[in-house]
């Protein structure tokens, strides 16, 4: 079994070093408390209603930064931990990333850039270009992938067919009124991916309210059958889960179907076209 924590804290906008401790402080926590896999939210390191590209810039970070290094330093307190985080990526090409890292105490395994952007993030981020990242972990492959990500089926299911046992997804989900009793839709989303695909998925969103903003406070875990396992109330807090990664090599839904082997490619051209 690995042990999961998915984090929820509220960043400071444009504090880095208000943040930086503050991630710190979670993931020693969560390690202490024998986390095997720490995943934070999106941009935990800087916030993320900016006012303009100078303040973004204030507290975007190179991905080889020193940052990086303190996070390797807290994984080698418990061997073969794994810390996914998101944070504000200084690209070396002068664009800034909404990137998450994946950290081990070897260091940085990969950093992954998100690709479909939300709304006003289109004007201070460039999208990546990459698919969703797949490391290698001692507790089996991870995907990564942020926020918005998660909303395009066609970008799980890449994950899962490049053999992601777990996803890991820092977000920034802003409250969206629902039906009382009913999940924020991006956990529904969540749920299905994980279920349609049989891969566990890990949903760390942030919580408060920034700059007139409030988030839904959302974090979540997935299983692989699609049922939510874990969750954390209102505020900062910490969901925690034993997952099964072998749930999620279990592509056989019945004796003659399966997630993979009833695939139709050869019809599904109509997939990667765009509408007129």
């Amino acid at each position: 079994m690995t042990r999961i924590a998915a984090v929820q804290m509220s960043p400071v906008i444009a504090n880095l070093m208000v943040n930086r401790g503050t991630v710190g402080a979670a993931i020693a926590g969560a390690l202490r408390e024998g986390a095997d896999i720490v995943v934070l939210p999106e941009l935990a390191t800087s916030g993320y209603v900016f006012q303009n590209m100078e303040e973004l810039r204030s507290v975007a970070i190179p991905a080889d930064g020193a940052l990086f290094d303190e996070w390797a330093a807290l994984a080698s307190t418990r061997p073969s931990s794994v810390i996914v985080a998101g944070f504000a990526e200084a690209g070396a090409d002068g664009a800034v990333y909404n990137s998450a890292a994946v950290v081990t105490a070897a260091g940085v395994l990969g950093i992954y850039r998100k690709v479909h952007l939300w709304d006003q993030e289109k004007r201070f981020f460039t999208p990546g270009s990459d698919a969703p990242l797949i490391v290698e972990t001692a507790h089996g492959r991870l995907g990564v992938m942020i926020c918005f990500d998660l909303e395009f089926p066609e970008w799980t299911r890449i994950a899962a067919l490049a053999g992601a046992k777990m996803l890991a997804v820092p977000t920034n989900w802003p409250y969206v009124d629902r039906p009382a009793g009913e999940r924020p839709p991006e956990v529904q989303i969540a749920m299905a991916a994980a279920r349609v695909n049989r891969m566990s998925i890990i949903c760390s969103d942030r919580a408060g309210t920034e700059r007139g903003v409030a988030w839904n406070e959302g974090t979540t875990i997935v299983d692989a059958d699609g049922w939510v396992v874990s969750t954390v109330g209102p505020g900062d807090g910490v969901a925690w889960a034993d997952l099964d990664a072998s749930d999620s090599r279990k592509k056989q839904l019945a004796e003659l179907s399966g997630v993979f082997t009833d695939r139709r490619p050869d019809l599904y051209a109509m997939v990667v076209e765009q509408p007129s």
